[in-house]
């Protein structure tokens, strides 16, 4: 099927904690809806089936909780593909932003998912109802081909968004289409938490799934079309990610991603959107793409020669976290990084030597800085500098090509394999998956220079 995403840059208030009448903001939501139209004929020019847009994307974001609500749409919880907005706008007050998206489908008749600010008012009795006696939530919509609203989803793992409640039970939101079974839908932050996000596709054998965003890279671990394609390849998914255009608040990086390919976009420099449409094949529930050779052997441990010349290890804060790394020297060898019950272990060789210094390291652990979840996690990363001290820093450039085998005996099944190439490009493995409990990824030589190989491991039950 064809698929779209759309990176948008949005028009931002200039005053985000500033009251406002509806009016104004509907006239500020109103040019990036603009904006959003011209997309939408695009990609269905280009034969687009589906298109996605970001989270944030209508309305923006550093607002109050006040002084979102006169951005929010009210959207009734059980429509259930009832209600058609364009259709039928009479229907309830406060609706003009899903009207417009209910619009842009029909006209285009395509499928379309879009992120906004929504408001449902709540019962005294309620006990979750907020004092202000209305929840506010961020929202996911999705329109069929007619304009028919046919889900929507709340999103439960919010990032330092004041403005919005969680809701108080997950959404489990999906829905179908002709071109490709369901779609699963969740958002940004979502992706690093077992709920909703693993649930939904576990519970419902889903293998499409549409992702809004406003995700602000973080290297070398959590890139956002790193992660994108770490996703899409553990859960054995098409992932259709579309992230905002910031790039002062680093925020770049959406993409088309099956499981071994991605058509991705990511740019640090101009301004401006970008739409991306790209076909792939539509994945059925019984389809399986990673297969082993058998000869590949994982041994359990370094072997003693490795053990005697090994190099000393040092600590250096990563992602926030405190690793435990040793330097990757000299242009071959076997190393081994241990940290509480992880330990980590790589076979390198290197064609030609850089002078660009690289490490190996481990964390077991729970991270804690924006957002608390545990983390399980062997990397193979390019440092800052040639100390050691500049291990673990945001780098984007490499020139080493690096043949290596890297594997972790890890607790936890739901591992993302991170391959990062220069210039925040991708990569895939040659082999990947379990062996004797022991996760491992290999690669014979990286299509540009390495930044990031790594073994992402969620320990979801430790969060």
């Amino acid at each position: 099927y064809v698929a779209a995403v759309y990176e948008h840059e949005s028009i931002l208030s200039p005053t985000p904690a500033a009251l406002v009448e509806r009016r104004s903001a509907l006239e500020l939501m109103g040019r990036n809806l603009d904006i959003y139209e011209q997309q939408v004929l695009a990609a269905a020019r280009q034969g687009a089936q589906i298109i996605v847009f970001p989270e944030d994307g209508i309305h923006g974001f550093n607002f109050t909780r006040s002084s979102i609500y006169p951005y929010l749409d009210f959207v009734p919880r059980s429509h259930s593909g009832k209600w058609n907005p364009c259709r039928e706008p009479y229907l309830f007050n406060d609706t003009e932003v899903i009207q417009r998206l209910s619009c842009m489908a029909l006209k285009n008749k395509l499928f379309l998912v879009a992120n906004l600010g929504t408001k449902q008012p709540c019962e005294r009795w309620d006990p979750w109802c907020p004092s202000d006696g209305r929840y506010q939530f961020n929202t996911n919509v999705a329109f069929g081909a007619d304009g028919t609203l046919l889900a929507t989803y709340r999103k439960h793992n919010l990032y330092f968004e004041y403005a919005f409640d969680t809701p108080p039970e997950p959404d489990y939101a999906f829905f179908d289409t002709p071109f490709a079974g369901k779609f699963g839908m969740f958002t940004c932050f979502d992706i690093l938490f077992f709920e909703p996000a693993v649930n939904l596709i576990r519970q419902y054998n889903l293998k499409q799934i549409v992702y809004p965003t406003a995700w602000m890279n973080q290297l070398p671990l959590l890139s956002a079309v790193e992660f994108q394609q770490a996703f899409a390849t553990a859960f054995n998914v098409n992932i259709l990610a579309a992230n905002i255009h910031h790039p002062t608040l680093g925020m770049t990086g959406s993409g088309i991603y099956t499981p071994v390919k991605s058509f991705i976009y990511h740019n640090m420099e101009s301004y401006g959107g970008k739409l991306i449409v790209a076909e792939i094949p539509v994945i059925t529930p019984a389809y399986k793409t990673i297969c082993f050779k058998e000869q590949e052997e994982i041994p359990g441990r370094v072997s003693e020669k490795g053990k005697e010349q090994s190099p000393p290890s040092f600590y250096a804060e990563m992602m926030y976290d405190n690793f435990t790394f040793v330097p990757v020297w000299g242009e071959k060898g076997e190393l081994q990084v241990c940290a509480n019950t992880l330990c980590c272990y790589l076979n390198y060789h290197r064609a030609v030597l850089t002078d660009e210094l690289y490490a190996l390291g481990v964390f077991d652990g729970l991270h804690t800085v924006h957002g608390t979840y545990y983390v399980q996690a062997c990397a193979l990363v390019k440092c800052g500098g040639l100390s050691f001290s500049t291990c673990g820093q945001e780098v984007t450039d490499a020139t080493a090509l690096i043949d290596f085998q890297l594997w972790g005996n890890m607790s936890t099944p739901y591992i993302f394999p991170l391959l990062l190439t220069s210039g925040i490009t991708l990569d895939f493995a040659d082999h990947m998956g379990w062996k004797n409990n022991y996760y491992f990824l290999s690669k014979n030589r990286t299509s540009s220079g390495l930044l990031t190989a790594a073994i992402y491991g969620r320990w979801y039950e430790k969060d």
